[in-house]
């Protein structure tokens, strides 16, 4: 007979605040030593954020490892929240295709390939 458990929703309530919390102050740290270092512009859109408008400015990591928080910023760049989920995204469709973060896609079609014989039989 198989017996089965309720999860005990406190404890799980409290993992997940704790786990909140230690994001919330991590981020707070670095977040706030590069917006006083970087001007708030996005580094691939190059929106400007001000005001209310600067909580859509994120840190991103650029060797993608949020505990590397050197603190010249050596390894951070600010993008808006739409530059950086497309950078995450890219990534994981590069991990996706077998691919590494530093991997180039390279093109496989050559529009050119027959230019020559097409010149030739328009010009004949």
């Amino acid at each position: 007979m198989i017996k089965h458990t309720t999860p005990d929703h406190a404890r799980l309530d409290r993992v997940v605040a704790e786990a909140r919390q230690q994001r919330d102050s991590r981020e707070t740290g670095y977040r706030e030593q590069a917006l006083k270092l970087f001007p708030w512009i996005c580094g691939r859109c190059a929106r400007e954020f001000f005001g209310v408008r600067l909580r859509e400015l994120t840190v991103h990591h650029k060797d993608h490892n949020h505990d590397n928080n050197p603190a010249d910023g050596s390894n951070w760049e600010l993008l808006c929240l739409y530059c950086h989920d497309n950078e995450h995204s890219r990534v994981l469709d590069e991990a996706v295709r077998g691919r590494g973060s530093e991997a180039q896609a390279t093109a496989t079609h050559n529009p050119f390939a027959d230019l020559q014989a097409l010149l030739k039989k328009k010009s004949g």
